[in-house]
């Protein structure tokens, strides 16, 4: 349990770091992500999931 609060507490950095240094940017990327289909975006979010999935499997392993 303690491993997922310190993964949420890192997520949480990251996003407030990119939020804090480059607000125009997120703004920039959020259009970009609403002119995409519901399909791309879809496939975006699961490549995305699977780099992460195996990030932690390379760290853990």
């Amino acid at each position: 349990m303690s491993e997922i609060i310190l993964a949420l507490g890192l997520v949480l950095a990251v996003e407030g770091l990119v939020l804090a240094l480059a607000p125009r940017r997120i703004e920039d990327a959020l259009q970009l992500i609403a002119s995409l289909g519901v399909d791309q975006r879809r496939m975006i979010g699961l490549g995305a999931l699977a780099l992460g999935v195996l990030v932690v499997w390379l760290v853990r392993g």
